[in-house]
This record gives structure tokens, C-alpha cells and sequence, in this order.
């Protein structure tokens, strides 16, 4: 069970995800960009399905925030807007992958198992000691 921190600033749109994913993970919503970058800095989160348009910020400013914290975070950027600067922004970053809105459940879905899939294979890499 993965820890999923959501944020956009459709409250709509956070509990539609949160019944998407919740049944095998452990969702926690937010609308203020603030309140999920401070949940992020002292909770473990596994990954991030951030909005890139908010109200303070952009969700790529909110990323790169997260990353900062932690630099192994995963995340899926979401979008109602797409450009190709902003996937462009989004995934130098460090977005694992970029959503448009309106959502669609089964893509969702899938992308979220391939970015836990390969979190775990990374974090299973055995370490060589030279």
C-alpha cells in the first residue's frame, strides 16, 4: 500500500482520485499547496498527483519543492491546460508522468501501478561496494 499525497484546487477532483485509489492506497487530499508541501516535509510519501494549475503556485513550483525534500518522490502531473511546456517543465523536474484532465479512471489507474512498479524495482537494486 502506497502513500498518495493528491493536490489540486478542485475539491471535485481530489475525491474522485481519492475514490479511484483508495481501496489499495493510502490517499490523502489537499486544495492548498502550502498544507500538501508541509504533509510531504514530514510524512513519507510515495508519490505525488499534483495539478500543475493552482492557486498560489503551479504544481511544477510544487514539485520542485517536494523534490527538494525529497528528491525520490514519484509523481503524475495532471492538466486541464496541456501545453508543450509544461510537460516540458514537468517532466525536467522529475514529473514520472503527465495526466490531462478530464481524468480518464483506467488510465489513471495504470499509470499509477507502472510509477510504483518501478519505484519498488529501483529500491530493490542491489548496492555494489567497490
Amino acid at each position: 500500500m502506497a502513500n498518495i499525497l493528491v493536490l489540486d484546487d478542485e475539491k471535485d477532483a481530489c475525491e474522485l482520485i481519492d475514490r479511484i485509489l483508495s481501496s489499495s492506497h493510502k490517499v490523502i487530499t489537499f486544495t492548498e499547496e502550502r498544507e500538501a508541501i508541509a504533509y510531504a516535509e514530514n510524512n513519507p510519501v510515495d508519490l505525488a498527483i499534483l495539478d500543475i494549475k493552482l492557486k498560489t503556485m503551479s504544481g511544477v513550483d510544487v514539485l520542485a519543492a517536494l523534490k527538494a525534500h525529497a528528491p525520490s518522490i514519484k509523481a503524475i502531473m495532471l492538466t486541464g491546460y496541456p501545453t508543450v511546456e509544461t510537460a516540458r517543465q514537468a517532466i525536467t523536474l522529475g514529473a514520472d508522468e503527465y495526466l490531462v484532465k478530464p481524468i480518464d479512471i483506467d488510465e489513471l489507474e495504470a499509470k499509477v501501478k507502472t510509477v510504483l512498479t518501478a519505484k519498488k524495482k529501483k529500491a530493490k537494486k542491489p548496492i555494489h561496494l567497490d
